[in-house]
C-alpha cells in the first residue's frame, strides 16, 4: 500500500486549552483516515470541555467532519450516562472508529461492493442494561454482540425493547464482537 498524504486537518479547542500532545494524537489519527478513502479533502475535529465537576473529572464531547468528493460524514461523541468520556483520548478514539467505518462504508458502496441481494446481518435485541447505556443481540446464527447505545442508527435506546429486530454491521471490539452501525427493524421492514 502506498503512502497516503497528510490530511488537511483543523483542530478545535473549546472551553479546554490548546494541547500540543492532543493535537498530535489528532494528526496521527487523521492521516491513518487517508487509508480509508482515496480522497479526503479535510478532517475538521473539536473538541469540547462540558463540565467541571470535582468528583466526576471533566467530559469531553468530540465532533469531526470529513469531507470527500460528494459527501460530508460527521462523527459525534458525546459523554453518556457512564461517563465513559471523561477521558479525552476516549472520546477521540470513538469518534476516529465511528469515523473510520463511515468512510469503509461509503468506499465499498461507491465500488459497487454493497450489493442489494446479500443477506445482511440481523438479528434481535436480547439485552438492555439498566442503565441504558448497552445491550445485546442475538444473531440469526445464534451468537450473541456487544452494542452501545452510540452505535444505533436512527433510533433511541430509550425507545427500544427487548425482541427488536435489528440489522447490524459486525466488527472486532477490545472483548470479542461486537455490533456497529445497529439499524431497528420497524414493522414494515422485511428481513433479506
Amino acid at each position: 500500500m502506498k503512502p497516503t498524504a497528510p490530511v488537511p486537518l483543523e483542530i478545535h479547542f473549546h472551553h479546554l486549552a490548546h494541547s500540543e500532545a492532543l493535537e498530535t494524537h489528532i494528526r496521527h489519527q487523521a492521516d491513518k483516515l487517508g487509508k480509508f478513502h482515496p480522497s479526503l479533502h479535510n478532517c475538521h475535529v473539536t473538541i469540547e470541555q462540558l463540565h467541571r465537576h470535582h468528583t466526576q473529572g471533566n467530559h469531553f464531547h468530540v465532533r469531526m467532519g470529513v469531507k470527500v468528493p460528494g459527501h460530508e460524514l460527521i462523527a459525534d461523541r458525546q459523554p453518556d450516562q457512564n461517563n465513559a468520556y471523561i477521558d479525552v483520548y476516549v472520546a477521540i478514539r470513538d469518534a476516529f472508529d465511528a469515523m473510520r467505518r463511515q468512510l469503509e462504508d461509503l468506499v465499498r458502496h461507491q465500488q459497487g461492493h454493497v450489493k442489494q441481494h446479500e443477506e445482511r446481518p440481523h438479528g434481535h435485541i436480547t439485552e438492555i442494561a439498566p442503565d441504558k447505556t448497552f445491550g445485546r443481540i442475538e444473531s440469526v446464527d445464534g451468537r450473541w454482540l456487544y452494542f452501545h447505545r452510540n452505535s444505533l442508527v436512527g433510533e433511541d435506546l430509550d425507545k427500544l425493547q427487548i425482541g427488536t429486530p435489528v440489522y447490524y454491521v459486525e466488527d472486532i471490539g477490545d472483548e470479542g464482537p461486537q455490533a456497529s452501525s445497529v439499524h431497528p427493524i420497524g414493522k414494515h421492514h422485511i428481513l433479506v
